[in-house]
């Protein structure tokens, strides 16, 4: 039976498993997939014990990403642009990385949230590992303005300027502006705010003010379950409609269950049963 697993530290929170098990039922693939706690310094050993046993691949949650991604022989251009992989796959010898976070938010919203982000202004919140994921999709579904805010401005546009020189995203700066303000001014208002800041793990409120918000804005919080409700809390009491990151978990893990399987498994109906099934 072909093995995989997600790996991380910690990782006894993660609903991969379950995603990628309930995947395979529904699809008829026979594969196992199991969680594997991962010593900070310890992946490199990692995947190379998992080459010698023959796993086929795994998904890398933090804080393992970049670092996954400078271990692999093969990156792809979406993996390129995050300087960071959350899905691997092991062929040949050699490792192969891609990033499917940016691609499972941008179909969450969507598909099943249905808010179309072509000619829409964007706001995105932070420029750490979790933007930089999700920058380039966000670009690529055509929305008529994509403003970065952060903390460190710096970071931000450095983050910014590495998207425009890329080659595979020229068409699509041709008809969005992509900027950077300060977190204290952002602008707007905006139809879709999304948080990829640390602000919803630290407790925090909302990390922008009131005023980005368009009536019935979409404002999307890439974390899920209580880390999430205050922001959606904010957003309700504010006239829109928050959304956290349990639809984003489950489009990646789609898209990273393509990469390895090369069929597309029923992701709402997982997503349906997921939050069917949340207290």
């Amino acid at each position: 039976m072909d093995r995989y697993f997600v790996i991380g530290n910690p990782i006894a929170h993660s609903k991969s498993p379950l995603i990628q098990t309930r995947f395979a039922a529904l699809t008829g693939q026979s594969l196992q997939y199991d969680r594997q706690l991962v010593a900070l310094d310890g992946l490199a050993a990692a995947l190379a014990q998992f080459q010698r046993d023959g796993v086929r691949g795994c998904n890398v949650t933090v804080p393992f990403k970049f670092e996954a991604f400078a271990a692999a022989q093969l990156t792809s251009a979406r993996a390129q642009l995050a300087l960071a992989a959350n899905t691997l796959k092991f062929e040949q010898g050699q490792v192969h990385a891609d990033n499917t976070d940016g691609v499972g938010l941008v179909r969450d919203i969507g598909h099943n949230a249905g808010v179309p982000l072509a000619g829409r202004d964007v706001l995105l919140i932070g420029a750490g590992g979790a933007a930089a994921g999700v920058l380039a999709p966000l670009l690529l579904a055509g929305p008529r303005q994509l403003v970065l805010v952060n903390r460190s401005p710096d970071k931000a546009e450095a983050l910014v300027q590495r998207h425009r020189a890329h080659a595979s995203l020229q068409a699509a700066l041709q008809h969005t502006g992509l900027s950077v303000r300060p977190l204290q001014a952002p602008g707007g208002p905006f139809d879709v705010v999304i948080n990829a800041s640390a602000s919803s793990l630290a407790g925090a409120g909302a990390p922008v003010p009131a005023s980005v918000l368009k009536p019935g804005a979409l404002v999307y919080d890439l974390m899920y379950g209580p880390a999430a409700k205050p922001l959606l809390d904010w957003a309700l009491a504010h006239g829109c409609v928050g959304r956290d990151g349990l639809g984003m978990l489950v489009e990646q893990a789609a898209e990273a269950f393509e990469i390895w399987r090369g069929i597309r498994p029923p992701s709402a109906q997982v997503l349906q049963e997921m939050r069917q099934a949340q207290p």
